[in-house]
């Protein structure tokens, strides 16, 4: 009984030390801060701050009030671990991994979570600082596929419609084109988004002075290009 009694203090003290000495990896320290949570249209958005402090399924974090209100699956969340599979998982009290985040570029990542849609994590730093403004790019730009003519021009302004930003068609544009008629636009992220009628929104990423290339890039790519 004694020796029974010493081997469970012995392994009580061991796990107790194990618990407050345990720490993220170089990767994992790299996301240890706070971070800007949201969607992909970034009309829902707060922060989650990465702690190095153990938890029972890896390490502490903890969301802003709010964001439970703006995403539901985040009152389960009590853990983070990093990286698995090259992935950032977001734990809950079972250590079921709720969400999965993958990096898509430096500072940023991204999760398809069924029920939610794409979730995104940003760097706080970085999605404060200033980016490209809106009448740096506002005038003519050219729809324009692979190394082509011109499909369409589009005006884009700096002038406010709604919550976006107004655009105008400058020329008769291919049929293709055409039909998305599209409305407004807005910087998002460092990405220009058109917004068509009806559908999905289309996506550029600045590639070159003066040209931004349509993401995800297809076997047929898309550029805006200055005028």
């Amino acid at each position: 009984m004694i020796r029974a009694f010493t081997l469970g203090v012995l392994c009580c003290t061991s796990f107790g030390a194990f618990a407050q000495t345990a720490q993220p990896g170089d990767s994992a320290r790299a996301v240890v801060g706070t971070w800007e949570f949201s969607n992909a249209d970034r009309e829902k958005v707060c922060s989650v701050t990465f702690k190095s402090d153990p938890s029972p399924v890896g390490f502490k974090l903890a969301f802003d009030p709010n964001c439970a209100t703006l995403f539901p699956l985040v009152a389960d969340i009590v853990g983070w671990k990093f990286p698995d599979n090259d992935l950032l998982y977001l734990l809950d009290a079972r250590g079921k991994a709720l969400v999965s985040f993958s990096e898509v570029e430096s500072g940023i990542y991204e999760a398809p979570t069924p029920g939610v849609g794409v979730l995104f994590l940003q760097n706080a730093a970085d999605a404060a600082a200033p980016g490209r403004q809106p009448d740096e790019l506002a005038g003519d730009w050219a729809i324009v596929r692979g190394s082509g003519a011109p499909l369409c021009t589009l005006a884009l302004t700096a002038t406010t419609a709604s919550d976006k930003l107004a655009l105008s068609v400058k020329s008769d544009c291919d049929p293709v084109i055409a039909r998305e008629n599209f409305q407004a636009w807005q910087l998002d992220r460092d990405e220009l988004v058109l917004y068509p009628a009806r559908g999905g929104p289309w996506r550029f990423e600045e590639a070159d002075k003066g040209v931004w290339r349509r993401v995800p890039e297809g076997a047929d790519p898309i550029s805006l290009v200055k005028q």
